[in-house]
């Protein structure tokens, strides 16, 4: 049986990038893209790749030296109509 969690630490670490997307949005990605986040100022950016690099031991954090594109979708979600049929 093969562990999704490896007991042996990465070789190239965690790379964790803050930046700005095209729109001037502040994002934090990273991790071979299993981390991300947007905020409003590059303060709280900052703050929260910190806070996610403590337990990685080798992890870094880099200013992006391009516009980020972001892997999650920032629209708002609109209600399914189908779900709303149901409730009526």
């Amino acid at each position: 049986m093969i562990s999704a969690i490896s007991a042996e630490p990465d070789p190239e670490g965690c790379i964790v990038f803050v930046g700005r997307d095209a729109a001037g949005h502040w994002l934090v990605q990273g991790c071979k893209g299993q981390l991300e986040g947007r905020f409003i100022s590059r303060t709280a950016a900052w703050a929260f790749a910190r806070a996610e690099c403590r337990g990685l031991p080798d992890a870094r954090i880099v200013d992006a030296l391009r516009p980020l594109i972001p892997t999650v979708s920032f629209e708002p979600l609109r209600p399914d109509e189908s779900a709303i049929d149901r409730a009526a």
